[in-house]
């Protein structure tokens, strides 16, 4: 699913855009995917490295935008660099493929830039690349993104290539065999990865039947019956006005802003024509399931129910999840598992929360050998913080950390803007910056006991396994070969 994504060690202890969203699901992709070339892209980053480094986060201004034509838009207007960022979304696009067409949204993502108007593969891409700008679309299971990223002077051209990229994709015969070659090859290198297996088996059967449960870039099997007109038809159908959020920062006043959004989005359908897709529970809790590979090492992945990001205790999950394994060499499974024992490079846990599903996560490595010993001392540690929560200390530490590092990821002009959305996504409304450190600081440790209670039960983890691990039982093996 994209959420793809989190992950050496991921940081989901805070919002959706830094770990906890729909790149948790397996994607093969970044989340964006710009376009531009090599030369032209030197001057663009120069500026986004410069641009709102470090910029305090409470200091920031976010102006509500609406267009002439009734676009809603978020802006964080700053003229000290002569740079753009837009990022937008459209909810529930591309949550649910048609049957027997799996992968369909993510090929319309791949192949959106790839052609538009009257300008083919090569010539869209000779405009993106001379003009310096950054045009790229990603598919999720909650929602279809996009981003464009340009030089103030560029903006009229920035803007008119990403509305032909919207309302006239041409979707040529042969960039689609182009990228569907391409995502083909992704899904076979992919088979050989121990990660993948393992998050592939543990969303199949944590949601079987379920949008969440399949492989977002599709199958060998469905990506060769998808044509040029059933991409016609999702952009057609599911871009529709109605679905859209859009956030903006950098060098544009509200007034040019509103004539961009117009520009780009206003001649879409008013409204999507989008499948209904319910929510979820996972399921197989309790099982532990491993698919034997030969392998030196047993991936480990294991996962139960978490809290969706509109709960009140979502930041009270946030402490317990930081100080539990999102605190890399602070937290207390790193702390048990490697520095102890010696036994993974590195454990962690994280909260993914999305639109239709929540679930509460750890995973690492370690030698086959010792798969056992590591898996008992993480659902050892899973207990303790359900029966015993934080010390005064720990709480302590992870209300600086959380704190304080917020604003490090205000780092360039098109970071905020990617935070404004998904702020808007969330529904934590305009003034959500000014109020989180406040959010954070209010948990005591009596909420993160009551959540971490709530939470966290070791007999009801879904538990996967990926190599040849020794001293686990497992519920189910999948032989995988020798």
């Amino acid at each position: 699913m994209n959420a793809h994504a989190r992950q050496a060690t991921p940081t989901p202890t805070l919002p959706r855009w830094a770990g906890e969203g729909e790149k948790a699901l397996p994607t093969p992709s970044p989340a964006q995917r710009g376009r531009v070339g090599v030369g032209a892209i030197l001057p663009i980053l120069a500026l986004l490295l410069t641009a709102f480094t470090a910029f305090p986060s409470h200091a920031i201004e976010i102006k509500r935008v609406v267009s002439p034509g009734g676009i809603e838009a978020w802006l964080v207007e700053d003229h000290k660099n002569p740079i753009i960022a837009l990022e937008w979304a459209f909810e529930g696009v591309g949550a649910a493929d048609p049957k027997g067409k799996d992968g369909l949204a993510n090929l319309a993502a791949r192949t959106l830039d790839e052609g538009a108007g009257p300008y083919d593969s090569q010539a869209f891409a000779a405009k993106l690349q001379d003009n310096a700008i950054g045009l790229g679309f990603d598919a999720g299971r909650d929602a279809f993104t996009g981003n464009l990223r340009t030089l103030s002077d560029r903006r009229d051209e920035a803007v008119e290539l990403a509305r032909l990229s919207l309302n006239e994709p041409r979707f040529d015969p042969e960039a689609v065999e182009r990228m569907r070659a391409a995502v083909l090859s992704s899904l076979r290198r992919d088979q050989a990865d121990p990660s993948y297996v393992a998050r592939r088996l543990f969303y199949a059967t944590a949601y079987p039947g379920h949008p969440y449960g399949d492989e977002i870039r599709g199958t060998l099997e469905t990506l060769p019956t998808i044509g040029p007109d059933d991409l016609r038809t999702f952009v057609k159908t599911q871009f529709g006005r109605d679905r859209l959020l859009v956030t903006a920062t950098g060098d544009i006043t509200p007034d040019d802003l509103g004539r961009a959004v117009d520009r780009i989005f206003g001649a879409l359908p008013a409204k999507a024509t989008l499948p209904t897709v319910t929510d979820a529970e996972p399921k197989g809790l309790g099982e532990t399931l491993v698919a034997t590979r030969p392998t030196a090492q047993t991936v480990m992945l294991m996962g139960q129910p978490g809290i969706k990001r509109a709960d009140p205790d979502w930041y009270a999950a946030t402490v317990m999840n930081y100080v539990l394994g999102g605190a890399g060499f602070g937290s207390r499974l790193m702390e048990e598992v490697r520095e102890k024992r010696g036994l993974s490079y590195g454990v962690y846990s994280y909260l993914i929360s999305l639109d239709h599903t929540a679930l509460v996560m750890a995973g690492g490595n370690t030698v086959n050998a010792k798969a056992g010993q590591a898996l008992d001392i993480m659902r050892q540690e899973w207990k303790r913080m359900a029966e015993g929560g934080v010390t005064d200390q720990e709480l302590a530490d992870a209300k600086t950390y959380l704190t304080g590092s917020f604003p490090l990821q205000f780092s360039s002009t098109q970071a905020i803007a990617r935070i404004l959305l998904s702020v808007r996504r969330d529904r934590l409304g305009i003034d959500y910056l000014d109020k989180r450190d406040a959010l954070i600081n209010a948990v005591t440790r009596d909420d993160v006991q009551r959540v971490a209670k709530r939470l966290l039960d070791p007999a009801r983890l879904l538990t996967v396994l990926v190599g040849r691990p020794e001293g686990v039982t497992a519920t189910k093996t999948i032989d995988g070969g020798s």
